[in-house]
């Protein structure tokens, strides 16, 4: 098997255990990082509907900041940008609401449906506990 020397040398060793499990973080880690990517860029999509230029901006900015990261090297600095990432498509996607200018003062707010799941409706009439 390429990649997997230490099998032929006697597998059974903790270091050469350790190093096959760190060599298969490092193999799968390019794909969690194109899979990141894509699903900012989805989130983007769909958060952002109809809006050219709040799609343009994030489209720019979710791309300037994988090239500024693109040498990085160390494994925790990659596992903390990861978490950011990640942190900012579940914004994106549970907090932003769209917001479209209907007269001089008033904005018409376009929640998605997935937004609206966890909400309670509002009711004018309090009810009394009994």
């Amino acid at each position: 098997m390429p990649g997997c020397d230490w099998l032929s040398r006697g597998g059974g060793d903790l270091i050469g255990g350790e190093a096959a499990v760190a060599t298969e973080r490092a193999m799968g880690r390019p794909a969690k990082v194109l899979q990141l990517f894509k699903t900012l860029h989805r989130t983007r999509q769909q958060v952002f509907k109809n809006d050219v230029r709040a799609l343009e901006a994030a489209r720019i900015k979710i791309n300037e900041e994988f090239k500024s990261n693109k040498s990085e090297t160390s494994p925790r600095k990659i596992e903390e940008l990861m978490k950011i990432g990640s942190d900012v498509e579940l914004l994106l996607r549970t907090s932003v609401i769209q917001g479209i200018h209907t007269d001089h003062n008033t904005l018409k707010l376009v929640p998605r449906k997935d937004l609206l799941i966890e909400n309670v409706p509002y009711c004018d009439v309090p009810t009394q506990k009994q």
